[in-house]
């Protein structure tokens, strides 16, 4: 397992822009998810903690696949589910909740946290408790890309990552909006496709998910 300095990471996710979340019902349809993202072209992962044994699929992971690919953990609720997906090697630590044992457990061991904020209290909590992104989540469900453009108005220096209604349609309306990277979960781990043994399904939309982040920021 590679090891890399917080800034590095934060970086990383940046320049990718694309947070896929894995969230799959066995081991075996979250690693074929897996396999599928990295052969679409995103070097990020998140595995959630609703996969059956994902920190023990996160320590697998950082063995067997390239030490490039940034892995991190999913659905992290508090601090002690945190340690336990560090010490399994993720680099990131991503939430639905605020949770401001777990922001600060990342804080002293260096780790990139990224909690879930829904509201402009929350928000500004979660980032001046030391948050390195903040998940706007459900961002889909509160009005999309202009509920986020409307955050960033007063709060430019919040790094966002809006979850929770991303999809192929409304990717590049989230980055011309102000969002720093996409969590995508359900449009680009698409359960169906697995379950049918459509795995291309999932390289081909990680494919288009890169091209769409890469023009909007172009533009």
């Amino acid at each position: 397992m590679k090891s890399r300095d917080k800034s590095e990471v934060s970086s990383r996710l940046t320049a990718v822009g694309i947070i896929p979340v894995v969230r799959a019902v066995s081991t075996d349809m979250a690693r074929r998810a897996v396999a599928a993202i990295l052969k679409g072209g995103i070097p990020v992962l998140e595995i959630t903690m609703t996969v059956p044994g994902a920190v023990r699929m996160i320590e697998a992971l950082n063995t067997e696949i390239d030490p490039e690919v940034i892995i991190g953990a999913g659905t992290v609720l508090d601090a002690q589910t945190a340690q336990a997906c560090i010490e399994a090697g993720a680099q990131f630590i991503v939430s639905p909740v605020l949770n401001l044992e777990t922001i600060a457990l990342c804080g002293r061991q260096g780790i990139v946290v990224i909690p879930g904020a829904l509201t402009p209290t929350e928000v500004v909590t979660g980032w001046m408790a030391g948050a390195d992104f903040v998940k706007v989540f459900p961002a889909g469900a509160v009005g999309g890309a202009s509920y986020i453009k409307a955050l960033k108005a007063p709060l430019p220096q919040v790094k966002i990552v809006p979850t929770g209604g991303v999809s192929l349609q409304t990717a590049a309306d989230f980055i011309k909006a102000g969002a720093e990277a996409l969590g995508v979960g359900g449009d680009l781990v698409d359960v169906q496709a697995l379950r049918e043994e459509r795995d291309d399904v999932i390289t081909e939309r990680a494919r288009l998910f890169v091209e769409i982040v890469q023009q909007a920021r172009a533009k």
